[in-house]
């Protein structure tokens, strides 16, 4: 049997775009996912955070589908009962030489078209968040938190509620290209289709290899540590704490966050991960570090930016210097109040010249569509992305809508 459409990857904007396309064409969809059980990876292991769009390039990928996703997230959450909140942010400045840096934001902001946009002086901060220690900030009323596991569950239940279907354990070990159909062979067995969206993620530039693209990138793992406040400790942070960003880099360093299920993250910092999936320092994976360590790409963006580097791999090591990091934006924190929690792994798509792709990218090729890079904010993005995607299909392959 030949499927339609099969979607390789179960994370979060592999489903959202098998909902859009279940939802509005006819076709037979399969999604296949490596692990035993959807959002496994990046979707999985975040701060659930809804983004509102600030740090964004107007005019970018990013900016469009995060303004648009971030509203479609809040409606979808609401009418399917998620757990949610608007809850809102503080970006804050600590120094003076940030300032700048702050207004900058400010202008961005306005420009990615972001209403209730307050600025702050120190004491007003404190009115939303007591114990932080800043000169100025802004307040973001449309940022929010939710968990993505259980919003990518409610895809997948719609998903299959539609008549796609879903196979885990699945993972894609081959493509065979046919003039009749692609054969995907997989750790539980073969699957044919006619078209394929890679959302593989982790693996998103493996999978265009194994179809016969040149993705133009490799993705680069980067492991993000947190830490989590102490339950007597957690009302040191009402909701969402951030400092302001490096603008060369796409990380926006550690920060809190008050997530839905009452817990506060401190983090993440951003290392490099020696293993595509690797959670932890002691994951290694000899294959993923030969292929980064063998592209030129790696070395120059090494070479650029190996103080950074070197900063961020101390701060894995050292919980004091984890805690310094933290204690800038909440002066009163102690170094016992924190303890380590969990990690989660980002996708970094890098350029042949050391480039860190910064913005969403989709490549078309004869019966493919690739997501090359879909970093922070996917999730928040993930039914603009779906939509994105799923018309493109629509366009490229000539699908019958469904009326």
């Amino acid at each position: 049997m030949t499927t339609d459409v099969t979607i390789i990857g179960g994370g979060i904007v592999g489903l959202a775009t098998a909902l859009h396309l279940v939802r509005n064409y006819k076709l037979s969809l399969t999604v296949l996912e490596a692990e035993a059980d959807v959002a496994q990876h990046q979707t999985g292991h975040n701060s659930g955070v809804i983004h509102s769009g600030l740090y964004y390039k107007p005019g970018s990928e990013k900016s469009r589908n995060c303004a648009i996703g971030r509203e479609a997230m809040y409606r979808f959450c609401a009418e399917h009962g998620i757990l949610h909140e608007r809850c809102g942010k503080v970006v804050v400045a600590v120094e003076e030489s940030e300032l700048p840096r702050l207004e900058d934001l400010h202008c961005r902001g306005i420009a990615n078209g972001l209403t209730g946009m307050r600025k702050l002086t120190g004491p007003e901060i404190r009115e939303y968040e007591p114990h932080v220690a800043a000169i100025a900030g802004l307040h973001i009323p449309e940022t929010g938190i939710v968990d993505y596991k259980d919003v990518a569950r409610k895809y997948a239940e719609l998903i299959t509620q539609a008549g796609g279907t879903i196979r885990t354990a699945s993972r894609v070990v081959g493509v065979a290209i046919k003039p009749d159909a692609l054969t995907l062979q997989t750790a539980s067995g073969e699957f044919a289709c006619k078209q394929l969206i890679n959302c593989g993620g982790l693996q998103c530039d493996r999978i265009a290899r194994m179809c016969g693209l040149d993705p133009g990138i490799m993705v680069v793992p980067f492991r993000g540590e947190y830490y989590a406040l102490n339950p007597d400790r957690r009302g040191l942070v009402r909701n969402l704490i951030y400092p302001v960003p490096d603008p060369r880099f796409p990380f926006l360093g550690v920060h809190f966050t008050r997530t839905v299920h009452g817990e506060v993250d401190a983090g993440p910092n951003a290392v490099l991960a020696f293993r595509r999936e690797g959670y932890s320092r002691w994951q290694v994976s000899p294959r993923d570090m030969w292929e980064w360590m063998c592209y030129a790409g790696f070395w120059r963006m090494a070479w650029k930016y190996w103080r950074t580097g070197m900063s961020e791999m101390i701060r894995s090591c050292s919980k004091r210097v984890f805690y310094n990091s933290l204690r800038r934006l909440i002066p009163e924190l102690k170094i016992t109040d924190i303890h380590p929690f969990t990690t989660g792994v980002r996708a970094q798509a890098l350029e042949p010249s050391g480039a860190l792709v910064d913005d969403f990218r989709f490549v078309q090729a004869e019966r493919m569509i690739h997501v090359l890079n879909a970093p922070s904010p996917a999730a928040t993005a993930s039914l603009s992305i779906g939509q994105t995607i799923s018309e493109m299909a629509g366009k490229q392959w000539n699908l019958s809508a469904k009326i």
